[in-house]
């Protein structure tokens, strides 16, 4: 499996989808037009330990809807994801039983040293 999860409007989602050089065989996914689906969630979540490690505490939704006061738990987690593509922590890059998740300079440098070794 070989997929970059991405918002297609972030500015930041598209400079990383640029500097990782991805090959043809990614899929890549923009969560705005594609729905992510509950068995897509379910292997990321077997890939990053969490949902939480998934979600996105960023997000404008998050704080709109007071959730930073809530005790949130996997299933909410989860939830919410599956309900906005906002909640999606991104970009995402899978290959392989690798995961990338965030835009992080640290994050981001090593999705690029790992592609690079798969080559």
């Amino acid at each position: 499996m070989k997929k970059f999860y991405f918002l297609g409007s972030c500015s930041t989602c598209q400079r990383i989808l640029g500097s990782l050089n991805l090959g043809p065989d990614f899929e890549l996914i923009d969560i705005k037009n594609t729905t992510i689906t509950f068995k897509e969630l379910a292997h990321l979540k077997t890939l990053s330990g969490s949902y939480e490690a998934l979600f996105s505490k960023r997000a404008m939704l998050y704080k709109e809807l007071g959730l930073k006061e809530k005790n949130l738990s996997e299933e909410d987690f989860k939830g919410y994801i599956l309900e906005h593509y906002t909640f999606l922590k991104r970009p995402v890059l899978v290959f392989d039983k690798q995961i990338f998740i965030g835009n992080s300079a640290k994050v981001t440098e090593a999705a690029l040293t790992a592609l690079r070794n798969e080559k």
